[in-house]
Protein backbone atom coordinates (compact mmCIF):
# COMPACT_ATOMS: atom_id res chain seq x y z
CA UNK A 1 0.00 0.00 0.00
CA UNK A 2 1.15 3.37 -0.77
CA UNK A 3 3.03 5.52 2.03
CA UNK A 4 4.08 8.53 0.30
CA UNK A 5 1.82 11.70 -0.13
CA UNK A 6 0.41 12.68 -3.31
CA UNK A 7 -2.07 14.89 -5.18
CA UNK A 8 -4.98 13.74 -7.02
CA UNK A 9 -5.90 16.59 -9.95
CA UNK A 10 -9.51 15.62 -12.18
CA UNK A 11 -10.48 17.96 -14.32
CA UNK A 12 -14.02 19.90 -15.09
CA UNK A 13 -16.29 18.86 -17.40
CA UNK A 14 -18.94 19.96 -19.63
CA UNK A 15 -22.11 17.58 -20.69
CA UNK A 16 -24.53 16.85 -23.30
CA UNK A 17 -23.56 19.29 -25.82
CA UNK A 18 -27.14 19.79 -26.45
CA UNK A 19 -28.40 16.66 -27.82
CA UNK A 20 -25.23 14.50 -26.81
CA UNK A 21 -27.42 13.60 -23.66
CA UNK A 22 -26.45 11.91 -21.31
CA UNK A 23 -23.99 10.43 -23.71
CA UNK A 24 -21.34 12.94 -24.74
CA UNK A 25 -19.07 14.94 -22.51
CA UNK A 26 -16.04 17.26 -22.77
CA UNK A 27 -13.15 17.75 -20.11
CA UNK A 28 -12.03 21.17 -19.10
CA UNK A 29 -8.80 22.56 -17.61
CA UNK A 30 -10.09 23.49 -14.01
CA UNK A 31 -9.57 21.13 -11.60
CA UNK A 32 -10.68 19.42 -7.93
CA UNK A 33 -7.31 18.69 -6.14
CA UNK A 34 -6.83 16.23 -3.26
CA UNK A 35 -3.53 16.06 -1.68
CA UNK A 36 -3.57 12.54 0.11
CA UNK A 37 -1.64 11.63 3.35
CA UNK A 38 -1.50 8.23 3.58
CA UNK A 39 -2.09 6.16 6.82
CA UNK A 40 -3.24 9.74 8.80
CA UNK A 41 -5.98 10.05 10.97
CA UNK A 42 -9.09 9.89 8.82
CA UNK A 43 -9.92 13.49 7.84
CA UNK A 44 -11.11 15.43 5.22
CA UNK A 45 -10.97 18.90 4.83
CA UNK A 46 -12.50 20.86 2.12
CA UNK A 47 -10.95 24.70 1.76
CA UNK A 48 -12.14 27.58 0.00
CA UNK A 49 -15.23 29.56 0.08
CA UNK A 50 -16.86 27.48 -2.76
CA UNK A 51 -16.58 24.01 -0.72
CA UNK A 52 -17.18 25.08 3.43
CA UNK A 53 -20.06 23.51 3.34
CA UNK A 54 -18.57 20.15 2.92
CA UNK A 55 -17.30 20.42 5.44
CA UNK A 56 -20.64 19.34 7.53
CA UNK A 57 -20.39 16.11 5.86
CA UNK A 58 -18.83 13.59 7.00
CA UNK A 59 -19.63 11.19 4.04
CA UNK A 60 -18.40 12.89 1.42
CA UNK A 61 -18.58 11.54 -2.25
CA UNK A 62 -14.97 11.10 -2.79
CA UNK A 63 -15.02 8.96 0.53
CA UNK A 64 -17.58 7.14 -0.37
CA UNK A 65 -16.22 6.42 -3.76
CA UNK A 66 -13.12 5.15 -2.64
CA UNK A 67 -14.72 2.76 -0.04
CA UNK A 68 -17.40 1.63 -2.90
CA UNK A 69 -14.11 0.69 -5.17
CA UNK A 70 -12.09 -0.96 -1.97
CA UNK A 71 -15.26 -3.27 -1.78
CA UNK A 72 -15.43 -3.80 -4.90
CA UNK A 73 -12.09 -5.49 -4.71
CA UNK A 74 -12.95 -7.18 -1.67
CA UNK A 75 -10.41 -4.65 0.29
CA UNK A 76 -10.32 -2.07 3.03
CA UNK A 77 -9.28 1.61 2.74
CA UNK A 78 -6.74 2.02 5.17
CA UNK A 79 -6.55 5.61 7.14
CA UNK A 80 -5.91 8.69 5.54
CA UNK A 81 -6.13 12.54 5.46
CA UNK A 82 -7.51 14.55 2.39
CA UNK A 83 -7.15 18.21 1.66
CA UNK A 84 -9.64 19.31 -1.19
CA UNK A 85 -9.24 22.74 -3.58
CA UNK A 86 -11.05 23.47 -6.37
CA UNK A 87 -11.14 25.75 -9.44
CA UNK A 88 -14.77 24.90 -10.18
CA UNK A 89 -18.02 25.31 -8.41
CA UNK A 90 -19.98 22.99 -7.29
CA UNK A 91 -23.70 22.35 -8.43
CA UNK A 92 -23.42 24.32 -11.68
CA UNK A 93 -23.09 22.05 -14.09
CA UNK A 94 -19.48 21.82 -14.53
CA UNK A 95 -19.19 17.79 -13.09
CA UNK A 96 -18.11 18.68 -9.79
CA UNK A 97 -19.90 15.39 -8.38
CA UNK A 98 -18.37 13.38 -11.41
CA UNK A 99 -14.79 14.94 -10.43
CA UNK A 100 -15.47 13.78 -6.88
CA UNK A 101 -16.43 10.71 -7.80
CA UNK A 102 -13.39 10.32 -10.23
CA UNK A 103 -11.00 11.95 -7.57
CA UNK A 104 -12.13 8.66 -4.83
CA UNK A 105 -12.12 5.90 -7.29
CA UNK A 106 -8.20 7.16 -7.80
CA UNK A 107 -7.50 7.25 -4.38
CA UNK A 108 -8.64 3.97 -3.47
CA UNK A 109 -6.53 2.86 -6.58
CA UNK A 110 -3.53 4.47 -5.10
CA UNK A 111 -3.86 3.47 -1.84
CA UNK A 112 -4.53 0.13 -2.01
CA UNK A 113 -1.74 -0.83 -5.35
CA UNK A 114 -4.79 -2.02 -7.74
CA UNK A 115 -3.50 -0.83 -11.15
CA UNK A 116 -6.88 -0.27 -12.29
CA UNK A 117 -7.69 0.51 -15.84
CA UNK A 118 -9.40 3.58 -17.42
CA UNK A 119 -11.77 1.47 -18.61
CA UNK A 120 -12.13 -0.26 -14.83
CA UNK A 121 -12.36 3.20 -13.32
CA UNK A 122 -14.85 4.42 -15.81
CA UNK A 123 -17.09 1.27 -15.07
CA UNK A 124 -16.85 1.95 -11.21
CA UNK A 125 -17.60 5.90 -12.25
CA UNK A 126 -20.91 5.33 -14.68
CA UNK A 127 -21.97 3.15 -12.06
CA UNK A 128 -22.11 5.84 -9.12
CA UNK A 129 -22.85 8.43 -11.08
CA UNK A 130 -25.35 6.15 -13.10
CA UNK A 131 -24.50 7.88 -16.87
CA UNK A 132 -21.38 8.17 -18.30
CA UNK A 133 -21.36 12.07 -20.22
CA UNK A 134 -19.30 13.50 -17.20
CA UNK A 135 -17.48 10.75 -15.23
CA UNK A 136 -15.87 9.51 -18.55
CA UNK A 137 -13.74 13.01 -19.64
CA UNK A 138 -12.94 13.74 -16.07
CA UNK A 139 -10.85 9.95 -16.57
CA UNK A 140 -9.83 10.38 -19.66
CA UNK A 141 -9.50 14.14 -20.65
CA UNK A 142 -10.77 15.23 -24.14
CA UNK A 143 -13.79 14.76 -25.70
CA UNK A 144 -15.88 11.55 -24.70
CA UNK A 145 -18.96 9.62 -26.69
CA UNK A 146 -19.78 7.11 -24.86
CA UNK A 147 -23.08 4.24 -24.12
CA UNK A 148 -24.04 2.51 -20.51
CA UNK A 149 -26.73 0.57 -19.85
CA UNK A 150 -26.15 -0.11 -16.21
CA UNK A 151 -23.84 -3.34 -17.19
CA UNK A 152 -22.38 -2.72 -20.24
CA UNK A 153 -20.22 0.54 -21.25
CA UNK A 154 -18.78 1.42 -24.80
CA UNK A 155 -16.68 4.67 -25.26
CA UNK A 156 -14.83 6.67 -28.27
CA UNK A 157 -12.32 8.89 -26.35
CA UNK A 158 -11.45 12.12 -28.90
CA UNK A 159 -7.82 13.52 -27.36
CA UNK A 160 -7.82 16.54 -29.37
CA UNK A 161 -10.17 18.53 -29.29
CA UNK A 162 -9.64 22.29 -31.54
CA UNK A 163 -12.14 24.62 -29.70
CA UNK A 164 -11.82 27.08 -27.07
CA UNK A 165 -14.75 27.29 -24.53
CA UNK A 166 -16.46 29.94 -22.30
CA UNK A 167 -18.63 29.14 -19.31
CA UNK A 168 -20.93 31.40 -17.85
CA UNK A 169 -21.73 31.02 -14.42
CA UNK A 170 -24.24 32.73 -12.72
CA UNK A 171 -24.88 32.97 -8.86
CA UNK A 172 -27.67 30.23 -8.33
CA UNK A 173 -27.01 26.74 -8.22
CA UNK A 174 -29.35 24.14 -10.08
CA UNK A 175 -28.53 20.51 -8.46
CA UNK A 176 -28.54 18.08 -10.94
CA UNK A 177 -31.86 16.22 -9.08
CA UNK A 178 -34.00 19.33 -9.28
CA UNK A 179 -32.46 19.71 -13.36
CA UNK A 180 -33.77 15.95 -14.11
CA UNK A 181 -37.20 16.59 -12.67
CA UNK A 182 -37.91 18.79 -15.52
CA UNK A 183 -37.44 16.42 -17.97
CA UNK A 184 -40.23 14.44 -19.50
CA UNK A 185 -40.50 10.17 -18.91
CA UNK A 186 -41.55 9.84 -22.59
CA UNK A 187 -41.30 11.30 -26.06
CA UNK A 188 -43.22 10.57 -29.19
CA UNK A 189 -41.50 8.06 -31.27
CA UNK A 190 -41.69 9.82 -34.67
CA UNK A 191 -39.68 13.30 -32.18
CA UNK A 192 -37.39 10.45 -30.52
CA UNK A 193 -36.45 9.63 -34.12
CA UNK A 194 -35.90 12.85 -35.16
CA UNK A 195 -33.77 14.22 -31.26
CA UNK A 196 -31.58 10.67 -32.53
CA UNK A 197 -30.75 12.03 -35.46
CA UNK A 198 -29.76 15.69 -34.52
CA UNK A 199 -27.47 13.80 -31.95
CA UNK A 200 -25.55 11.20 -34.89
CA UNK A 201 -25.25 14.67 -36.79
CA UNK A 202 -23.62 16.05 -33.74
CA UNK A 203 -21.71 13.35 -32.77
CA UNK A 204 -20.20 13.35 -36.71
CA UNK A 205 -19.51 16.96 -36.48
CA UNK A 206 -17.46 16.77 -33.17
CA UNK A 207 -15.50 14.12 -34.98
CA UNK A 208 -14.67 16.50 -37.16
CA UNK A 209 -14.15 19.20 -35.21
CA UNK A 210 -16.61 20.81 -37.48
CA UNK A 211 -18.06 23.45 -34.50
CA UNK A 212 -20.77 25.31 -36.80
CA UNK A 213 -22.41 22.29 -37.62
CA UNK A 214 -22.02 20.83 -34.10
CA UNK A 215 -23.39 24.51 -32.82
CA UNK A 216 -26.29 23.90 -35.76
CA UNK A 217 -27.23 20.45 -33.89
CA UNK A 218 -26.79 21.85 -30.11
CA UNK A 219 -29.52 24.55 -31.26
CA UNK A 220 -31.98 21.67 -32.58
CA UNK A 221 -31.99 19.66 -28.95
CA UNK A 222 -35.02 18.03 -28.35
CA UNK A 223 -34.37 16.00 -25.53
CA UNK A 224 -33.25 18.27 -22.82
CA UNK A 225 -32.92 21.86 -23.79
CA UNK A 226 -36.53 22.71 -24.62
CA UNK A 227 -37.44 21.71 -20.75
CA UNK A 228 -34.61 23.05 -18.41
CA UNK A 229 -33.65 26.22 -20.55
CA UNK A 230 -36.27 27.81 -18.21
CA UNK A 231 -33.85 27.34 -15.39
CA UNK A 232 -30.90 29.08 -16.86
CA UNK A 233 -31.54 33.14 -16.46
CA UNK A 234 -31.61 34.85 -20.26
CA UNK A 235 -30.13 31.65 -21.82
CA UNK A 236 -31.51 32.69 -25.01
CA UNK A 237 -30.75 35.94 -25.00
CA UNK A 238 -27.10 35.11 -23.76
CA UNK A 239 -26.00 32.25 -26.66
CA UNK A 240 -27.44 35.09 -29.27
CA UNK A 241 -25.09 37.63 -28.37
CA UNK A 242 -22.11 35.20 -28.13
CA UNK A 243 -22.79 34.34 -31.47
CA UNK A 244 -23.09 37.75 -32.81
CA UNK A 245 -19.79 38.37 -31.26
CA UNK A 246 -17.96 35.33 -32.89
CA UNK A 247 -18.72 32.46 -31.18
CA UNK A 248 -19.88 29.24 -33.09
CA UNK A 249 -23.00 28.41 -30.22
CA UNK A 250 -23.55 27.49 -26.84
CA UNK A 251 -25.04 24.87 -24.66
CA UNK A 252 -26.50 24.58 -21.57
CA UNK A 253 -23.61 23.07 -19.47
CA UNK A 254 -24.60 19.38 -17.95
CA UNK A 255 -27.61 20.00 -16.29
CA UNK A 256 -27.17 23.94 -15.77
CA UNK A 257 -27.61 26.23 -14.46
CA UNK A 258 -24.33 27.60 -16.36
CA UNK A 259 -23.82 27.82 -19.99
CA UNK A 260 -20.90 27.07 -21.94
CA UNK A 261 -19.98 28.76 -25.47
CA UNK A 262 -17.97 27.52 -28.08
CA UNK A 263 -15.78 29.98 -29.98
CA UNK A 264 -12.76 29.59 -32.55
CA UNK A 265 -9.03 29.45 -31.79
CA UNK A 266 -7.66 32.88 -30.00
CA UNK A 267 -11.37 34.14 -30.23
CA UNK A 268 -12.81 33.11 -26.41
CA UNK A 269 -10.88 35.90 -24.38
CA UNK A 270 -12.12 38.61 -26.41
CA UNK A 271 -15.99 37.67 -26.68
CA UNK A 272 -15.53 37.04 -22.85
CA UNK A 273 -14.58 40.61 -21.97
CA UNK A 274 -17.48 42.03 -24.27
CA UNK A 275 -19.83 39.39 -22.73
CA UNK A 276 -18.92 40.26 -19.70
CA UNK A 277 -20.19 44.01 -20.15
CA UNK A 278 -23.44 43.30 -21.52
CA UNK A 279 -24.52 40.51 -18.74
CA UNK A 280 -23.00 41.49 -15.54
CA UNK A 281 -25.09 38.90 -13.56
CA UNK A 282 -22.93 35.76 -15.06
CA UNK A 283 -19.08 35.06 -13.91
CA UNK A 284 -17.54 34.30 -16.99
CA UNK A 285 -14.39 32.53 -18.06
CA UNK A 286 -12.06 30.76 -20.96
CA UNK A 287 -11.49 27.95 -20.22
CA UNK A 288 -9.63 25.40 -22.80
CA UNK A 289 -9.82 21.48 -23.15
CA UNK A 290 -8.28 19.00 -20.83
CA UNK A 291 -6.63 16.41 -22.67
CA UNK A 292 -5.48 14.10 -20.02
CA UNK A 293 -7.57 13.16 -18.18
CA UNK A 294 -7.21 12.22 -14.03
CA UNK A 295 -3.44 12.74 -12.91
CA UNK A 296 -1.32 11.58 -10.05
CA UNK A 297 1.42 13.11 -9.00
CA UNK A 298 4.09 13.00 -5.85
CA UNK A 299 4.44 15.37 -3.37
CA UNK A 300 6.89 16.18 -0.61
CA UNK A 301 3.72 17.12 1.71
CA UNK A 302 0.12 16.28 1.19
CA UNK A 303 -0.91 19.54 3.46
CA UNK A 304 -1.68 23.10 2.13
Amino acid sequence: MKAEPFSIHVPASTANLGPGFDSVGLAMNRYLTVHVQPFAPRKTTFHGEELQALNKDESNLIVHAAHFTADAYGMKLPPCQLDVVSTFPTSKGMGSSASAIVAGIELANILLDLELSKQDKALLASSLEEHPDNVIPAIFGGLTISFYNGQELETVHVPDVAVEMIVAIPDGVLHTKHSRGSLPNLLPFNKAVQGSAISNVLVAALMKNDWKKAADMMNRDLFHEPFRSKWVPMYGELKQKAVELGAYGAAISGSGPSIVCFTPHQKAAVITEKLSVLFPQYQFETVFPDRRGVVVEKCLSAAL
